[in-house]
């Protein structure tokens, strides 16, 4: 890793799938930063150095269905903070409160348990990318019915030419992308 950044790095091993899952879609595949130990212990540390301090920590971290599962869970082990996962419609068993958000062809719904937060905790939103920010929305909708402030809003990759970083700051919420996928 000498002279290039984190950032370069990781850009370095994401894959990019043409025509995937339609024609003209470039598909950025983040399997390859898990699947190397050193990658990915790269990539979960970009996280958790940013997070360590007392004033960025948060109370607990939330993972969107289904690529934020795999580095929310990891970042908040390693913070030492609880994870709470936002799932599909109909995978959780408990009682939920739910979000539907607008897809590019028809719409889609997210839960969350109704006892996941308490009022006023500090929420770590995590994701593997921001696209159109639908599922990013949806998730700091929910986190907020139940009362919690979502801090912050972190994934891999933004992908800003589908405007969804620039919605999800319109809201006021702060984001913090490790990978910068415009005009590529």
């Amino acid at each position: 890793m000498l002279n290039i950044s984190v950032n370069q790095y990781l850009r370095e091993h994401i894959r990019t799938v043409p025509d995937w899952p339609a024609p003209g879609v470039q598909f950025r595949d983040i399997t390859p930063l898990l699947q190397d130990a050193k990658v990915f212990r790269v990539l979960i540390d970009a996280f958790v150095h940013r997070y360590m301090d007392a004033e960025r920590r948060p109370d607990v971290v939330a993972g969107l269905d289904a690529r934020g599962f795999i580095l929310g869970a990891v970042v908040a082990y390693e913070l030492g903070v609880g994870f709470v996962p936002i799932r599909k419609k109909g995978k959780l068993p408990f009682t939920t409160v739910e979000e539907t958000y607008e897809l590019e062809y028809g719409s889609a719904t997210v839960e969350l348990h109704t006892d996941a937060v308490k009022p006023g905790q500090r929420v770590l939103l995590i994701d593997d990318l921001i696209a159109t920010g639908g599922t990013m929305m949806a998730g700091k909708k929910l986190l907020e019915k139940l009362g919690a402030e979502v801090m912050e809003g972190a994934v891999i990759v933004d992908l800003p030419e589908l405007g969804g970083s620039n919605k999800l700051r319109a809201t006021g919420l702060t984001l913090f992308t490790l990978v910068d996928f415009s005009g590529h």
